[in-house]
């Protein structure tokens, strides 16, 4: 994030004092495997966005990221309490949390990459032993007729010929 230093230096202090208190201060269950991946704050100072992400278990993600989101939209409050006390802002950012959908993105982008990776390994084996179905060159080229000479259209008969045709 370009911009106003101090917001720069005002998120970093946010996110580790977010990570922190969700690891050792916030007790609440639905906060399990919740990570802070980026903060960013407005030049104004005046609100926090707070991207998180949570390992969840297969099958269960939907489930556990909401609870996870009620349970951080509870908690922001004692969040921002914290982040107050330990930001010594005149003005404590107002705290917003958003799921951060780039790590499912990135994975599934991944996994695009892996199977088309496979496709490529499959298409170059197929090749090593293959050959064209056709002629190898099965383009006419002009330059081969002109020395050839069997396959030209034969001369006209010539005009003395023709006039003894008629007679």
């Amino acid at each position: 994030m370009a911009g106003n230093p101090r917001a720069v230096r005002i998120a970093a202090l946010i996110q580790r004092v977010v990570a922190s208190a969700l690891e050792s201060q916030m007790h609440d269950k639905r906060l399990a495997g919740v990570t802070v991946t980026e903060v960013r704050v407005t030049n104004d100072l005046q609100i926090a966005k707070i991207y998180w992400t949570q390992l969840g278990r297969s099958g269960h993600e939907a489930g556990e990221r909401k609870r996870a989101q009620q349970a951080l939209r509870q908690a922001s409050g004692r969040l921002r309490t914290l982040v107050g006390a330990r930001a010594g802002l005149r003005l404590t950012p107002t705290l917003r949390f958003i799921y951060d959908e780039v790590p499912a993105e990135a994975n599934e982008i991944e996994d695009v990459l892996t199977a088309a990776r496979h496709r490529d390994e499959a298409m170059a084996k197929a090749r090593v032993n293959a050959s064209y179905a056709g002629d190898p060159d099965p383009y006419r080229h002009d330059d081969e007729e002109e020395t050839d000479g069997s396959d030209s259209v034969p001369d006209e008969p010539a005009a003395e010929d023709a006039d003894e045709a008629d007679r």
